[in-house]
């Protein structure tokens, strides 16, 4: 039976987001901004499963979250709590959901008015971390209401929107660039594995691959943060990658490169680095989004990395600004 869906990008990628959907599903489709951010897929046949396979597995770069439209209400006439939680128990069954609420543009939070009607009925709600998640989404003057499976819903963040601590300690904040795509796509990197960081200057990229186990070649001309310095498992690599790729003689297990060149040029760096990969290693890239097309220039990068890679994940993460953050294994 047709559903709504609704999805969710960044406020400059709408266009880039519907083209994407339309060329993985071709037929009619008709698409509803209802904000800067939101936007719904009116009454598709396209299963929210297979949109987001296809989200998953990068044919569809440019959105964020998804999930299914269940019910809709005008601000000035929300429904009673009894009303609600028979709306809501109609799509769910689990004893424990995630409610996530968030606002498209300014407005309050009707976080309180989904979990108590949940409550109503011995349904528990936490912010994060279940199998299924309730959204609340204020978009113009309604409240939106979606249902779906935290599997099919790309992040477990409101419309994918990832908020992550700004501690002493962060060096940079690209950083976030890269704990949001280790936690996004589930990442799990190798035990005591050996890292490269490419373009690695000031180091936050160094210091989350710190964090995760890796012994990390840091390669830049420019300095690291002095934090970084006293760490032994940190080789600060004082040159260009195409110089230290010339002299290593080390196999790594994960390639970074968050460096600042258009799509093709990163592309063709990582190619230089699958060399210096051990089989099945993995590669994380940034493709920058400069220029009046990035979809296309994403592509035209993806395609490149295909070459010695297999694509895991392509997705423009809430961190990314105008980047596609790719995922991807050495495959010969």
């Amino acid at each position: 039976m047709p559903r709504s869906v609704l999805f969710s990008f960044a406020s400059d990628s709408y266009r880039y987001a519907v083209r994407e959907i339309r060329e993985a599903f071709p037929g009619e489709h008709r698409f509803e901004r209802l904000g800067a951010e939101v936007a719904r897929l009116a009454d598709t046949a396209v299963p929210v499963e297979e949109f987001a396979a296809a989200c998953d597995e990068g044919r569809i770069m440019f959105v964020r979250h998804l999930t299914r439209e269940v019910a809709g209400y005008p601000l000035d006439d929300l429904p009673t709590e009894s009303e609600l939680a028979t709306t809501l128990l109609e799509e769910i069954s689990a004893k424990s959901v995630a409610v996530q609420t968030w606002v498209d543009g300014t407005g309050g939070s009707y976080h309180h008015l989904i979990v108590d009607a949940l409550a109503s009925r011995g349904v528990t709600s936490t912010r994060s971390g279940q199998d299924v998640v309730v959204s609340g989404v204020v978009a113009g003057k309604q409240l939106l209401i979606g249902v779906n499976r935290l599997a099919d819903s790309l992040s477990d963040w409101p419309g994918g929107r990832m908020r992550l601590a700004r501690g002493d300690e962060r060096v940079s904040r690209s950083e976030f660039k890269l704990e949001e795509a280790i936690a996004t796509f589930g990442l799990e990197l190798p035990a005591g594995g050996k890292a490269v960081d490419l373009g690695a200057s000031p180091g936050g990229w160094t210091r989350i691959l710190r964090q995760h186990g890796q012994e990390v070649w840091s390669v830049d001309p420019g300095s690291l943060d002095p934090r970084l310095r006293g760490d032994r498992r940190i080789h600060h690599e004082a040159t260009t990658a195409g110089r230290f790729f010339a002299a290593n003689r080390v196999r790594f297990d994960v390639v970074v490169n968050d460096m600042r060149m258009d799509q093709l040029m990163s592309a063709r760096m990582m190619l230089d680095a699958a060399a210096q990969l051990r089989r099945g290693g993995l590669a994380i890239v940034t493709l920058k989004g400069g220029g009046k097309n990035p979809l296309d220039g994403a592509r035209r990068g993806i395609d490149v990395l295909r070459e010695r890679y297999d694509v895991l994940h392509a997705r423009q993460l809430h961190h990314n600004r105008n980047e596609i953050t790719v995922v991807a294994r050495k495959h010969d």
